[in-house]
C-alpha cells in the first residue's frame, strides 16, 4: 500500500510513523478521547454541575423533607435560555434561583429574560453566583455578584443571595487551596455580601464536597442558610453545624426545567426567607 503527498511516497515504516501522528492533528470536531477530561469554557459553569460525576443519583431522588409540607421550585442559568416561566408556575413551583454571576468575569446573558420572567408569573425568586476562589478573593466577587444582580430588596419577592460553591469544573477539586484557606474565603465572600445588602448569603454545596474542601468546616450553620444538593430519595447526612437544610437540589432531570428543588416548608417560609 502506498500513500502519495505532494509527490512523496511513503511506504513501510514511515506509513506507520505517520498513523501515529495523526489524531494528533485531526480536523475541528473530531471525536475526543473519551478518557480525557473535556473542560468547559469558563463562565458555564451552573449549579449542581459536578453532582452526577462525583455523587451519582440514587433511586427515587426528592423524597420526604424533614417538613412535611414542600413547596416546589428551580433554579437555572444561561443552559435553559429564555425560561418558560408560566408552564413552570402552573405545574406547581412557586420560587425559583437565577444565575447571575460568575467569578469576576461573566454575567448570565439571559439574566433579564430569567429574573423578571419568574417575577412576573408570581414567583419569589432570588440570584445565585458561581464561586471560582482560585481567580479572584470572596470579597471581590461578592462586590461583583452584587453589582450585577446579586443585590437584595425587602419586597417580600426577593430571596437573599445564594454563593454556589462546589465542585471546580475547570481544574482542581478545591481550586488549589487547602481547607483553611477555603473557609477563609467563603467567609470573605458572605462577610462582603452582608455587609452590601444586610443580609446572610444562602450557601449551596453538597456534603461531599463540603467535606473534603472545607474540612467540614461548622463556621457557617449558626448564620447563613443551606441549601444541598443531593439526587436521592433523601438528603443523607447534612455538612457539620447545621441542623437542618432549607432548600434541597434533589434532580437535575425535572420537567420543564431539569434542576428542581424543595424548599423545606410551606409557601409563608418561603415569603419569610425573602422578607429576611
Amino acid at each position: 500500500m502506498r500513500v502519495h503527498r505532494s509527490g512523496t511516497t511513503l511506504t513501510g515504516a514511515a506509513l506507520a510513523a505517520l498513523a501515529l501522528l495523526l489524531p494528533l492533528a485531526g480536523p475541528a470536531g473530531a471525536v475526543q478521547d473519551p478518557g480525557v477530561r473535556q473542560v468547559p469554557a469558563r463562565g458555564t459553569a451552573s449549579m449542581g454541575m459536578g453532582v452526577l460525576a462525583h455523587d451519582g443519583q440514587g433511586s427515587s431522588p426528592g423524597g420526604v423533607s424533614v417538613q412535611a409540607v414542600q413547596t416546589e421550585g428551580v433554579d437555572v442559568s444561561s443552559h435553559q435560555g429564555n425560561v418558560a416561566w408560566s408552564t413552570l408556575w402552573n405545574s406547581g413551583v412557586k420560587w425559583a434561583y437565577v444565575k447571575a454571576t460568575e467569578g469576576t468575569y461573566y454575567k448570565n446573558t439571559y439574566f433579564n429574560q430569567q429574573y423578571t420572567g419568574s417575577y412576573n408569573v408570581g414567583m419569589i425568586r432570588g440570584t445565585y453566583h458561581f464561586a471560582t476562589p482560585d481567580t479572584t478573593t470572596g470579597a471581590a466577587q461578592a462586590d461583583y455578584f452584587v453589582n450585577n444582580g446579586g443585590g437584595w430588596s425587602k419586597d417580600g419577592r426577593t430571596l437573599p443571595g445564594v454563593l454556589d460553591i462546589e465542585w471546580n469544573p475547570y481544574g482542581a477539586t478545591c481550586y488549589g487551596k487547602t481547607q483553611a484557606g477555603m473557609v477563609a474565603w467563603i467567609r470573605d465572600f458572605v462577610n462582603r455580601y452582608k455587609a452590601r445588602t444586610g443580609r446572610d448569603a444562602v450557601i449551596y454545596t453538597a456534603t461531599s464536597w463540603w467535606t473534603q474542601c472545607t474540612g467540614n468546616s461548622s463556621a457557617f450553620a449558626a448564620t447563613n442558610p443551606l441549601w444541598i444538593a443531593r439526587y436521592a430519595a433523601s438528603v443523607g447526612e447534612l455538612p457539620a453545624g447545621w441542623q437542618y437544610y432549607t432548600m434541597w437540589q434533589y434532580t437535575s432531570s425535572g420537567p420543564t426545567v431539569g434542576d428542581h428543588n424543595h424548599f423545606n416548608g410551606d409557601l409563608s417560609r418561603v415569603q419569610a426567607l425573602a422578607n429576611g
